[in-house]
């Protein structure tokens, strides 16, 4: 028993309060390890932690028992050795383009990617010194013309966002092995319940956590998944000072938000496969591009690389063009008027306007982005009533 002269005063207890640890028994659900410093009870053990990713957690913007918890979660989903988390999915991009290109070097990028990913590609080439080529992502054998001595990296998107574009990724990412050339791949829109592209040869999986992983609209992060030990190091060194650290909370949500992935998922492509057949029927809709739809140019590819689904995005493009795409937006009412998808409600967005707003026209042609596109995001409401909102919004907009 601590004598009355052993023990601290107040001040000191306040500061120094048990710290309780489990015994017996293991939490059901994943703790969240806010606290940012973890101390050390032997020194050399803490300066072996200073060594690489899988030494002791010391601090948490190179390390977190929660946001580790994550990244392991991710990368067993997906088939990689490990898994990188940041504080968003641009974060994740920029961590691993940065970490593997420097001045000088070439990058082959399907040329209807993410606007914010173009955008940050057209700034290495301007800023850095980073040359860009754009390709349709339709031909392996396009990709292979455009390879130089000096390329470093491929980049695709499973599903691309905003036209729903699928990529033959086995083809294209063996175009890139033959080379030596780095491939990484946007899997957000697929999430790897339907589609993992490092089973399809893909060395580095990246994923917008915001969205279809945390599922609820309720999160910010990004996850990269690689294939190897060697390039996850390589990430996480530039990725340690890169600052653009997971959140320990967020990473809690998110992998709260992913027991459900697998049952969202499904719902979230049987409502946008009933979406997309009635907008095609209708005479305010000019186009409807969705990969389940047998008319797709990219069907029988999405069917092949997602044979569970071929997501929960469409796009489709409105007979009335700009004038009728503003009045369709400003007409839905269970929908909701935003930028982001994979929550379980349903979003709208237009495009041009909003999310690819820094391309220019001849960008947004090549992109397959017109005037009138309206990108639907489908959530898991019950499709009845989501046809009710669109038609009512549809005859608004004719």
């Amino acid at each position: 028993m601590t004598s009355p002269q052993d023990r601290p005063h107040a001040e000191t207890r306040t500061v120094h309060p048990p710290v309780v640890e489990v015994a017996g028994s293991r939490p059901v659900g994943v703790p969240i390890y806010q606290g940012h410093l973890f101390a050390f009870d032997d020194a050399d053990v803490m300066a072996e932690a200073f060594g690489g990713p899988d030494g002791a957690f010391f601090y948490s913007r190179l390390g977190n028992p929660t946001v580790r918890t994550l990244e392991e979660a991710v990368a067993d989903l997906e088939g990689g050795v490990a898994g990188l988390a940041a504080a968003s999915g641009m974060g994740a991009i920029n961590a691993v383009l940065l970490a593997v290109l420097r001045t000088g070097d070439h990058v082959v990028a399907q040329d209807c990617l993410y606007g914010a990913t173009i955008g940050m590609l057209d700034d290495l080439a301007e800023r850095w010194g980073v040359e860009v080529t754009y390709v349709s992502g339709t031909d392996p054998e396009e990709a292979r013309a455009a390879l130089r001595p000096n390329t470093r990296v491929l980049y695709l998107e499973t599903i691309a966002n905003p036209t729903t574009q699928v990529v033959d990724l086995p083809a294209l990412i063996a175009v890139a092995k033959d080379a030596g050339v780095l491939s990484v791949v946007d899997n957000t829109f697929a999430s790897p319940i339907l589609c993992r592209p490092i089973a399809h040869g893909a060395d580095v999986v990246v994923h917008s956590a915001t969205k279809y992983l945390g599922g609820h609209s309720d999160v910010l992060g990004g996850v990269a998944v690689f294939a190897t030990e060697e390039l996850r190091r390589k990430v996480w060194h530039y990725a340690a000072e890169l600052g653009a650290s997971a959140d320990p909370f967020a990473s809690w949500l998110t992998v709260r938000g992913m027991q459900t992935l697998a049952l969202r998922m499904r719902r979230h492509c049987d409502n946008a496969l009933d979406l997309a057949g009635r907008l095609a029927g209708h005479p305010a809709v000019a186009a409807v591009r969705y990969p389940g739809l047998p008319d797709h140019p990219d069907h029988e590819v999405a069917v092949r690389l997602m044979p569970d689904g071929q997501g929960g995005v469409l796009s489709f493009d409105l007979a009335g063009g700009r004038q009728a795409g503003a009045a369709f937006a400003g007409a839905v009412r269970l929908a909701a008027l935003t930028p982001s998808f994979g929550g379980v409600k349903t979003y709208v967005l237009h495009p041009a306007s909003t999310s690819h707003r820094m391309l220019g026209d001849e960008q947004l042609r090549a992109a397959g982005i017109g005037a009138g596109t309206i990108r639907l995001a489908v959530g898991i409401e019950h499709p009845d009533d989501l046809w009710a909102d669109l038609d009512q919004a549809l005859a608004k907009a004719t």
